[in-house]
């Protein structure tokens, strides 16, 4: 867990300044992707037992160092939301289905954090 959370810290923080203030960065699609997997290992965590903030304040630290425009930030909230929503539908009991989700979504947004400071880090 601590090598995604630093991830994300490091993989977000290098390709933001110079674009966010243009509203619109080529990596959003990436980037919304990462918030809708954040949203959803908050879900799953917690509901497997891990009762923490820790991932929705990844979002929140993701959203800091973005410093997005006013709708560009709504979309990522949204995205965060619609991960955490789709779990919570789903699954209303920690099961081996959804350590299996948690485990592939943290290698999902381990690779996301990377893939987007690797190819749009300036």
């Amino acid at each position: 867990m601590a090598a995604f959370m630093l991830a994300i810290a490091l993989g977000v923080a290098s390709p933001v300044t110079a674009l966010a203030q243009t509203g619109a960065a080529p990596y959003d699609e990436r980037l919304s992707r990462l918030s809708e997997v954040l949203g959803s290992i908050h879900y799953l965590r917690n509901l497997c037992g891990d009762v923490s903030n820790d991932w929705r304040e990844q979002m929140e630290t993701l959203l800091t160092v973005e410093r997005p425009a006013p709708n560009r930030r709504a979309r990522l909230i949204s995205s965060f939301n619609k991960g955490y929503r789709t779990f919570d539908s789903v699954y209303t009991a920690c099961t081996p289905q959804a350590i299996e989700a948690v485990d592939a979504y943290m290698s999902e947004g381990k690779t996301l954090a990377l893939e987007i400071n690797n190819r749009y880090a300036q």
